[in-house]
């Protein structure tokens, strides 16, 4: 754990009391704060009070009192409105910051020989991955690699700082709004497309959150910007113009004149003023795909940054074993392989899930965030669509005439279905992608257990007298 030694002896409220919330508090504790908490879930109360917290309704406190309101990143600081608390914080002059910030606090308060190197990565697709690759870049080249945020462990839960460690960060928008002072050695915006509209009103709000992740920037920091659609091209240019930081662009989809950035799976480095093709990324099985190498080309970034030396970078990622959930093979059974790709939450992710495979059968929905029109060129290459959760009927409609598809309802229907009917095709090397292109909120308490429930059922086949080779 981190100690968070910025409001020694003040009261600090703390609300919401999950994985980022209660471990913000004892990190508050550690550091000689009063931390205050609440949440409106009864167990998790339960957990604070066993804890020794303080848990006070503050609903019913006096504000005044309190140095900051850490709030957690999932209870909504703007939109659709400000939460209560924020409203009571706001009231009366009290901060509104979240985990990330108290990090940042601590990290700038440290002694300059015991602060460490920081990287931050944030991007509507692909954070994950890249965090988990820089950090395993880092590490095979004998760095302190301390991975967290968004991912795995929560910021202020991994091991105290000292000079030799890099702490790689995955942050999500939500915690940037909540963050003013973070200044990463390293900031990577991988990409910025529609996502969480309702949490940031529109584009410019969204897009206004990503880019808080470059806010503190100055010389000698290095900015690595993703310039494949409008928006990342637009704050490239924004933040060259201003001059302040060494600035690599990246790019999976076309020749760039400095910068790194991948052609036909050819990972090319121009960040000296030449261009040297530095590895072949077709041969990295745990990277398939242009938005892996656009996540590859960050990471190699990155890693250059901080010293890695090119054939370092290179191996790690070559070595990289990938993540659960994102385009993770599964296995093979009878020939047909099983692709897990359960973070696909969104339209674009499960565009770059689709655009890997030049045909496959494919599980989608779950709760919609929009519709499916606009994967329409990728059609095509859809053998069968098996329809799940509550987007099966709006999905139904655009599929219709277009694409075969059934109404399979459950994740463990539609794995029976697709393996029966890939077996039944005698087509070479068939693969069933669960890409769902929707939140798991209708069915699964997160992307996670939607993606272990595809699996398991992917398993449960594996155990029928039926089946032929096993996973």
């Amino acid at each position: 754990m981190i100690p968070v030694d910025v409001f020694p002896g003040q009261l600090v409220a703390v609300f919401g009391l999950g994985r980022s919330g209660l471990t913000a508090a004892r990190a508050l504790a550690a550091g000689g704060a009063r931390p205050v908490l609440w949440d409106e879930n009864p167990a998790a109360r339960a957990q604070a009070m066993a804890e020794g917290f303080d848990v006070t309704d503050l609903s019913e406190a006096d504000w005044s009192g309190f140095a900051a309101l850490v709030l957690s990143p999932g209870v909504p600081l703007t939109h659709p409105a400000p939460h209560w608390t924020v409203e009571k914080a706001r009231a009366v002059g009290v901060e509104v910051i979240g985990d990330v910030e108290l990090f940042a606090r601590a990290v700038a308060a440290a002694p300059e020989h015991k602060r460490p190197r920081v990287v931050a990565i944030t991007g509507t697709n692909g954070k994950s991955t890249t965090t988990a690759l820089i950090g395993h870049m880092l590490a095979r080249a004998g760095r302190d690699a301390q991975v967290g945020g968004n991912i795995g462990i929560g910021v202020l839960g991994l091991k105290p700082m000292h000079g030799g460690a890099v702490y790689v960060l995955e942050l999500s928008s939500y915690q940037l709004d909540l963050t003013s002072s973070l200044k990463p050695d390293v900031a990577i915006v991988l990409n910025i497309t529609p996502d969480h509209l309702d949490r940031h009103g529109d584009m410019d709000g969204y897009a206004a959150a990503k880019r808080r992740v470059l806010l503190n920037q100055g010389k000698g920091d290095t900015a690595v910007i993703g310039v494949d659609d409008d928006w990342g091209q637009r704050i490239c240019t924004e933040i060259t113009a201003a001059n302040r930081r060494t600035i690599w662009p990246i790019s999976a989809r076309k020749g760039i004149g400095r910068g790194v950035y991948v052609l036909q799976g050819r990972l090319y480095d121009a960040t000296d003023g030449r261009v040297t093709e530095m590895a072949d990324l077709t041969a990295a099985r745990s990277l398939p795909g242009r938005h892996n190498w656009q996540n590859a080309a960050a990471a190699y970034s990155a890693a250059r940054a901080l010293g890695v030396t090119a054939q370092e970078a290179i191996d790690g990622l070559m070595s990289f074993p990938g993540l659960a959930h994102r385009m993770e093979t599964i296995g093979t059974l009878d020939g047909v392989r099983f692709v897990n790709d359960s973070k696909a939450t969104n339209i674009d992710a499960a565009r770059q899930a689709m655009s890997a495979y030049p045909r496959f059968r494919w599980i989608a929905g779950g709760r919609p965030k929009t519709g499916i029109a606009c994967l329409g060129d990728l059609f095509g290459s859809v053998a069968k669509a098996y329809l799940i959760g509550e987007a099966t009927e709006d999905f139904a409609r655009t599929l219709e005439g277009k694409v075969l598809f059934e109404r399979s309802g459950t994740v463990e229907a539609a794995v029976r279905s697709a393996f029966d009917d890939a077996v039944r095709s005698g087509e070479p090397d068939p693969i069933v992608l669960f890409s769902p292109a929707c939140a798991s909120f209708d069915q699964f308490s997160d992307f996670e257990a939607r993606g272990d429930a595809f699996r398991a059922a992917v398993h449960a086949l594996a155990l029928q007298p039926q089946a032929g080779d096993r996973l």
